[in-house]
């Protein structure tokens, strides 16, 4: 492995750790000696990461370091064309045209023989059955969700009951043919998940919800039992 290929895997797997981790771990992930980690911290460091710790007790990457795209390895290109595919497919018309500027900018950088792999892939995303609409709600929802904001919605459940509901919206989950609003309702004192398409109308608030979204998100995950990604 080349030096700089071992620069860049450090890089990538301390942001796989969102708390200090110590050298020890990180050379056996790596696959090298203790002192080779020590010492390419100390390079990273040198070259404006922002990676915070010492020896004893472990290394954590602030955001804010980028990795220069051409190191992208031709199977991250074509996950990254996969999943802009899928974005543009199956998302909302907003996130469809981010994630095509997405391709179009890390295309614009790359050299010309990585740059042919975003245009020639041949992973392709087949079409599906059509999705239950409402689109024009999600990008309020996203804002919410982004600014930790309430949102009253106007909601008709399964069986054709309608109620309005304070919620705090934590999470968009985008399935096959439907949209679900993870959130905490303030009328049933817990987290409900709410259809897109089954709102009838959303009015956010100026009033940001108590706690934090990375909180509240992480307590859904334990309350469903669902892992984290």
């Amino acid at each position: 492995m080349s030096r700089a290929q071992r620069l860049l895997d450090l890089i990538q797997v301390l942001r796989q750790h969102r708390r200090a981790v110590a050298g020890a771990v990180l050379a056996e992930e790596l696959g090298v000696s203790l002192r080779t980690i020590y010492r390419d911290i100390e390079t990273l460091k040198a070259q404006r990461a922002h990676i915070e710790g010492e020896a004893g007790l472990g290394y954590v990457l602030r955001p804010g370091f980028m990795l220069p795209p051409l190191m992208f390895s031709e199977e991250e290109i074509e996950a990254l064309v996969l999943g802009s595919r899928w974005v543009s497919e199956r998302a909302d018309g907003l996130l469809g045209k981010a994630a095509r500027n997405v391709l179009a900018k890390i295309g614009a950088v790359l050299p010309d023989d990585l740059k042919a792999g975003i245009e020639a892939s041949g992973l392709l995303i087949g079409p599906g059955e059509p999705i239950a609409a409402r689109d024009g709600e999600l990008a309020a929802i996203r804002q919410a969700i982004r600014s930790e904001h309430k949102i009253e919605v106007a909601y008709e459940d399964e069986r054709g009951n309608a109620t309005n509901r304070t919620i705090w919206p934590i999470a968009l989950a985008f399935y096959d043919r439907v949209r679900v609003l993870v959130a905490w309702c303030e009328l049933r004192a817990g987290y409900r998940h709410f259809r897109i398409d089954r709102i009838a109308s959303l009015e956010c608030h100026a009033e940001r919800y108590p706690g934090r979204r990375a909180k509240l998100l992480k307590e859904w995950h334990a309350v469903q039992g669902v892992p984290e990604q």
